[in-house]
């Protein structure tokens, strides 16, 4: 049963989140308009602030349970240097340098989940970032998945009666988690803020945190795994409309869509170079096709990239409504 002290804290992070959100949102827009933001205030619609996720990110590292706050903060830490490096590239390294910034947050949060006792569940906590990443691309989604699992996760909970957790009720932590996002949101459902990496990451580790609280490392891999879905479903219209145009996969399946989300994004293109080189496996088999399999293989560093198009002689549709 929830204390008062707890609701009274809940009450308090809300509104430090809401007004933390506008405040940075002002404070983003005055320094970007002036040119002293970079990467951080994009032109994007006339300019539009990135990493406003710094107030959630500050937020749930303070009142997330011990152990997984050590977690969000170096996620947070780490997405804040990716937003702020953006897409610089090292060339001697062959990488962006955000994506090394990602890379080393996501394996240090493996690292310091296994030294917090969270054995395997490290692994796919950190993982969850991925996802979280992929449905940052759009006003909104990442927002509208957070809370939808949020609330799921403290049904769930509430159903199976799950047990205390560091001494306070198990639904603290999605409750946490849903009241930070409920308030930052309505200006990123606008689309006139964006998370950025710092904040989407946070959300990523968060729900790893709240599915481990919830089931250990069956939680954390079942309901990471619904959340990709969850998040390919509110995304499919967007992918639908990128497979055709920029991978000129004119038939998308749904596996399409969850294999993009799982492995869709700059590292894991990397990780295609690395494995496939320049080679372009094609794939015909229909389970495969349905699993997903032609966007996981499809590889952006191919020579010939071109030849996986299902049907050649098939223009490619333009941009607008999905057919």
């Amino acid at each position: 049963m929830m204390s008062s002290s707890i609701i009274f804290a809940l009450i308090f992070v809300f509104i430090v989140s809401a007004i933390g959100t506008a405040v940075v949102d002002i404070i983003f827009r005055f320094l970007g308009k002036r040119g002293y933001l970079g990467n951080l205030y994009p032109n994007v619609r006339g300019g539009i602030p990135r990493a406003v996720g710094i107030i959630p990110f500050l937020i749930l590292s303070f009142y997330m349970l011990p152990g997984f706050n050590n977690l969000i903060l170096i996620i947070g830490i780490f997405a804040l240097i990716d937003d702020i490096l953006g897409r610089s590239k090292s060339y001697r390294l062959g990488i962006e340098w955000g994506q090394l910034s990602r890379g080393i947050g996501i394996i240090l949060v493996m690292i310091v989940g296994f030294a917090e006792g969270l054995g395997l569940s490290s692994i796919f906590i950190a993982l969850m970032v991925q996802p979280l990443n992929i449905s940052d691309m759009q006003p909104g989604s990442t927002c509208i998945v957070t809370i939808i699992m949020s609330i799921f996760t403290i049904l769930l909970m509430l159903l199976i009666g799950s047990p205390d957790y560091a001494e306070l009720p198990a639904i603290y932590t999605p409750l946490l988690i849903l009241v930070v996002c409920a308030a930052y949101s309505p200006l990123d459902f606008s689309g006139k803020i964006m998370l950025g990496e710092v904040g989407n990451h946070t959300f990523g580790v968060a729900l790893g945190a709240a599915y481990y609280i919830l089931g250990g490392f069956l939680g954390v891999l079942v309901f990471g795994i619904f959340t990709t879905a969850l998040i390919a479903f509110v995304r499919r219209n967007n992918l639908t409309r990128f497979f055709r145009q920029q991978l000129r996969l004119l038939d998308p399946t749904f596996g399409d869509f969850f294999m993009d989300v799982l492995t869709g994004g700059g590292l894991g293109d990397l990780v295609r170079k690395w494995v496939l080189k320049d080679k372009q496996p094609i794939v015909t088999n229909p389970l495969l096709i349905s699993l997903g399999f032609r966007r996981l293989l499809y590889n952006p560093h191919a020579r010939h990239p071109k030849r996986y198009v299902p049907n050649a002689e098939r223009p490619i549709p333009r941009l607008g409504k999905v057919e």
